[in-house]
């Protein structure tokens, strides 16, 4: 079996030593390990898999044993049993289509049991992969109502996230607090940057030289939470705004699957506000 061990808690001598002791005591043996210490408040990350006969809640209970003196935030998991997304969607295609796509090459290391949106353009899509989808029509349900709903599959489905292809509704801070840090969204540009509606054209009209997008938790503040993954295009004046709009429309793809791709395998550590990010 191979397991994946992550911890987080306050740097001191002997927490690497007091894990691959435990890993050491099952007969285990590491197949990766990664660790950072974040200097500016002390806290020690690690991400370890490794590989062992034993089983998972014997390798629960000798780990939780030898790391107990740490107070980790340790989690302990089957490395080979996918996590579970929720997708939530509503007319843009192109992000739910790379995640749908990237599940068919067996290239994202996650399960996408159903499919929510508050419009039904994207039903056919989801269908042609095998995929429910759900129609919470949030033009004629409440907030409370459909965050409701969506909360009640999320629990039955057993989902261990949230993504939010292109969801165009702000969630509540009652909704994102439930949540809370199991939620990934994709923005439409490189934060801090044009809010609101038609962001390239206000990107366009103001002559930027650069055009990027921002995957990043979702907290109650709008657009404020911890950020996972960004990435740029270089773009000049010749661009026309629907150059802007296809080049977007791309990185937002990209940048999405990366950064549910990082969730789905435990790579990201949530320090106060900032991320910390371990790559292959």
């Amino acid at each position: 079996m191979e397991i994946l061990a992550t911890l987080q808690c306050e740097d001191r001598s002997g927490i690497v030593n007091a894990l691959t002791s435990a890993v050491l005591e099952i007969k285990g043996n590491i197949l990766e390990n990664q660790q950072f210490t974040d200097l500016l408040t002390n806290t020690f990350v690690m991400r370890t898999r490794f590989e062992t006969g034993e089983k998972l809640e014997v390798t629960k209970t000798i780990l939780g044993q030898r790391l107990k003196s740490f107070s980790p935030q340790l989690e302990v998991r089957d490395f080979n049993k996918p996590k579970r997304a929720l997708i939530l969607v509503t007319k843009a295609s192109h992000c739910l289509r790379d995640l749908l796509y990237l599940r068919d090459l067996g290239e994202m290391p996650a399960e996408f049991p159903t499919v929510i949106g508050n419009h039904e353009d994207l039903r056919g899509l989801v269908k042609s992969h095998n995929i429910p989808f759900i129609h919470l029509d949030s033009e004629r349900r409440s907030k409370a109502e459909v965050e409701s709903e969506i909360t009640r599959i999320a629990i039955e489905e057993e989902v261990d996230f949230i993504v939010l292809a292109r969801y165009m509704q702000i969630l509540s801070s009652e909704f994102c607090a439930r949540f809370s840090t199991r939620i990934i969204n994709i923005h439409h540009s490189f934060l801090p940057g044009f809010k609101g509606a038609r962001p390239y054209h206000q990107a366009h009209e103001k002559g930027v030289k650069v055009i990027g997008a921002t995957a990043h938790f979702v907290t109650s503040e709008l657009d404020e939470g911890p950020i996972i993954d960004q990435d740029v295009v270089r773009v000049n004046h010749a661009s026309t705004t629907d150059d802007f709009v296809a080049i977007g429309r791309d990185i937002e793809r990209r940048v999405l699957s990366s950064a549910v791709k990082m969730f789905a395998e435990d790579r990201i550590f949530i320090v106060g506000n900032r991320t910390i990010v371990f790559s292959k």
